[in-house]
């Protein structure tokens, strides 16, 4: 993957070609990523990849992301018959931590790389993914903040252990569940500064599971 100026001249590119008037400054790529000048900086400075903003401005210019973040030759991609996309909600993210649920039901786009098909469930199963933003640490190491989390809402129950994103009175959670002999679940943070919780299935509504993830991995 290029590293976080290689990025940065690369989506300046993009906008000088697409003509953008002078020189293209960080200010600019701050505003078309939809981040304030600040946020901006701060994630330049530490080697942070903005993913999730990333993403959707590659959904907005029609651009694959292979070639922006990997360097890949976008010529192998040009066929629409080997391109597949799936719905990414930007303005929702799921708490890890606990938090607020930004409800909000515009999506974008997602170009799904061939190669990713595969862990998706398949082209036929691609109908039944969504993407979305995860905050807070509590998913830790398996989850990290900023990630992008693609959820197979298929899954809606849990029967069987793993990583699922759910609603519960308190709004929209990704935890990992598992079903005890009672007939209750346990809900498992793996950063474990966090304690577990036990709730019963009438407590929750699955929106589904984890069945794959992309960003940081710390």
């Amino acid at each position: 993957m290029l590293i976080v100026s290689e990025i940065i001249d690369k989506l300046k590119d993009i906008l000088s070609a697409d003509g953008v008037n002078g020189k293209i400054f960080d200010k600019d790529v701050a505003n078309s990523l939809e981040l304030s000048q600040a946020n901006f900086a701060t994630m330049k400075n530490r080697g942070k990849i903005p993913y999730s903003n990333i993403l959707n401005f590659c959904a907005k210019k029609k651009i694959s992301i292979n070639w922006l973040l990997y360097n890949q030759n976008p010529g192998s991609l040009v066929d629409s018959t080997d391109k597949y996309w799936i719905k990414y909600f930007p303005e929702i993210s799921v708490s890890a931590g606990g938090g607020a649920y930004e409800n909000n039901d515009d999506f974008e786009s997602l170009e799904v790389p061939t190669y990713f098909v595969n862990s998706l469930g398949g082209k036929e199963n691609l109908k039944n993914i969504d993407a979305i933003n995860v905050v807070g640490d509590s998913m830790e190491p398996t989850l990290n903040d900023n990630n992008i989390i693609f959820l197979d809402k298929s899954k809606n129950d849990c029967s069987r252990d793993g990583i699922y994103a759910f609603t519960t009175v308190h709004g929209l959670f990704v935890k990992r569940i598992q079903k005890r002999v009672d007939g209750k679940l346990d809900i498992i943070s793996d950063n474990k500064d966090y304690p577990s919780q036990v709730l019963s299935n009438k407590d929750i509504k699955i929106m589904g599971k984890v069945i794959s993830s992309f960003g940081s991995v710390y």
